[in-house]
This record gives structure tokens, sequence and C-alpha cells, in this order.
């Protein structure tokens, strides 16, 4: 019966995790003191640009969705990393808050003629760098609905870009942010370390609370679908122990995003939620240092907030240019390698 009931569990993982969406994985890592560090993979079947940026304070800022678009003036710096160069997909404040945007099929936004001002998802996470320096801030704030989401096709794709938001901050404080049905859906939660793609989070919950009942040293699903990511990560960030140490602390989330990778060259065209790790970033938190490493690359550099004058009247917007398919060979602090540039628009109307 034990058999038969683990056979059904897995079939039912693999029915819900056999979306269309794209792949990505995050979880934060709560260990020892005032450690906190949230480690992300970034899962596409084609290179997504990226290059990192840094943002001052005092930029004027515009929801890029016509006439009709939301404005704010950002009030905390932020290191980020772009896709294409017109959207933020990842990146941590000069506050410690860290915001992340991963592929869900099952996304549906309100309409953009609700008489709210819009957003363009491109920036929806540049939005809560930007305002926020808690997830409590970034929640109550958002919960008002301030900003309809407009999105708009993904580049090289037909369609549009569909996706959700998950939110940590520096005392390890978790928020995921869906639009179900086209109203907006938001998990708060310490206890909410992890998100992959599809099912929606609360039918993630779901999973994760039957894989539990099993016990990662007994059996983890090992495949690259959405769900069994999100089993082993589930564990895994729980499992690893609590290092004194920070530079071991990072070293444990770098092995666990690793691990819920999917491997270089790997693609399904059938199944194109199933596409390869293209970089990883760890966020430290507590410390202000910000992790990237290529899948191509054998090096992993940071970005070390602390140095950097995020002043508006000082401070510039500075871009380190990760080349095609981010092989630009950076090791170690990258902190000065970054270079004076205009800053990027996001896309929308």
């Amino acid at each position: 019966m034990a058999s038969l009931a683990l056979a059904g569990a897995v079939a039912l993982t693999s029915t819900l995790a056999a979306d269309r969406s794209l792949a990505c994985t995050r979880f934060v890592y709560l260990g020892a003191g005032d450690t906190v560090i949230t480690g992300r993979s970034m899962d596409w079947k084609t290179d997504v640009g990226t290059n990192l940026w840094v943002f001052p304070r005092g930029m004027e800022r515009s929801g890029e969705a016509g006439a009709n678009s939301i404005t704010w003036t950002s009030k905390y710096g932020s290191v980020i990393a772009a896709a294409y160069d017109i959207a933020t997909t990842d990146g941590m404040n000069e506050a410690g808050l860290v915001a992340n945007v991963l592929w869900l099929v099952e996304s549906e936004y309100p309409p953009e003629d609700s008489g709210k001002p819009g957003l363009t998802i491109a920036a929806w996470a540049q939005y809560v760098l930007d305002n926020f320096a808690t997830v409590a801030e970034a929640v109550a704030a958002l919960e008002a609905e301030p900003f309809v989401i407009v999105t708009d096709q993904v580049p090289g794709e037909t369609r549009l870009a569909t996706l959700h938001l998950s939110i940590s901050d520096a005392t390890g404080d978790s928020a995921i942010v869906e639009y179900i049905d086209g109203k907006q859906v938001i998990h708060h939660s310490r206890s909410y370390q992890v998100m992959t793609n599809s099912p929606a989070f609360e039918r993630q919950l779901a999973l994760d609370d039957y894989w539990q009942t099993i016990g990662g040293t007994i059996f983890l699903p090992g495949t690259n679908r959405a769900a069994d990511r999100f089993a082993r990560a589930s564990f895994y960030t729980n499992a690893i122990p609590k290092f004194d140490d920070p530079n071991l602390a990072v070293a444990g989330v770098f092995s666990v995003i690793r691990n819920v990778s999917v491997p270089y060259g790997i693609a399904t065209p059938s199944e194109p939620n199933i596409s390869s790790t293209r970089w990883r970033t760890v966020a430290d938190q507590a410390r202000k240092l910000y992790f990237f490493e290529s899948a191509l690359t054998p090096n992993v550099f940071w970005v070390d907030l602390n140095a950097i004058d995020f002043a508006p009247d000082t401070g510039t917007t500075l871009k380190l240019d990760l080349g095609p398919n981010q092989t630009n060979t950076f090791a170690g602090d990258a902190t000065a390698d970054f270079v004076p540039a205009k800053p990027f628009k996001f896309l929308g109307k």
C-alpha cells in the first residue's frame, strides 16, 4: 500500500508539473545568527541577454504602460540582473530586500481598463526593490493594489510573459505574489522559503506537505520538473547545517541551487518547462553581497553593495556587461568592474 501511495503521489506531482512554463527555482536559507541568503536559478531555452546593473536612489521611474502609468522615485539603491536589458528579473537593494520573478503559466492579470495606473511586468520586481526595505512594507503596499500589471511578449516569443514574484528580506521574512483568475494573491510567511514554477503556490504547498511526510532522507523526486525541484529545494535548504561561518553558508546555498538546476544543454521541445539553467544568483542579505555564477564560466563573482555609493547626488547608473551567454569572465569581487551607463528602458508601451 505504501508503494502504491508513493507511486500515486509521484504521478500526481508529474501531472501537476507538466505545465507549459519555463523553469526557475528560488529559495531562502535561514542560517545561524542573522544569516539570511536567497538563492535563485534562471532557466531558459535561449540566452536571456543578462547583464548586471547598479541603480542609485532618486531615480524617476515610470510604469511604462502608456498615458496612465504609475510613477515613483526610487527610495533605495539596488543591484539587479536584467533580462535583455529591458526587464529586472532578480536583485537586491541596499536594505537587503531581494526580489525575483519566475515564470507561472497560470498567471492571469486584471484588465488594463480597471482605471488604476499601469505597471509593466518588466518593472514589477524593480518597483519593489525601489520602494521597500522589508517584506512587511512591500506586502502592506501591494495589498492596496496601487497598480495593474501590464504584460507583453517575451523577446523571441509569441506569448505574453506570465510571472509571479517572490520577496525576501534581511530578517528572513518572505512573500509570494501571484495573479490567479485576474486577482492578486499574496502568500506571506517566513516559512515560505521555496518557490518554483507551476502549479500555483497554494498547490505547491500541498505537494510539499506530502513530501515532508515521506522525508528527504528516504526518497526525493529527481526530475527537472517544477514540483520536483520544489520538493528537493524545500528539503535541502533546511537539511544543510546552519553554518556559523557565512562563507560556508554561501557555499551551502550554492550547493542547493546547483542541485535543483537543469544541466546545460537539456531541453525538451515538447515540454518547454524543462530548460537549461543559464545562471544562478546568491544574495547574502546580512552582508549585502550579491553573488553571480554563469553556467558557462568556471568562476563565481560578487558585488559588494556596501562599497557602492547609492546617493542620488553622487551615485550613478552602472553596468557590468556579462557578454553573450554571460561568458565575460569575472572572479572574486567585481564591484569595481562596473562602468557608468545610461539606464535601460523597461519594456512597455
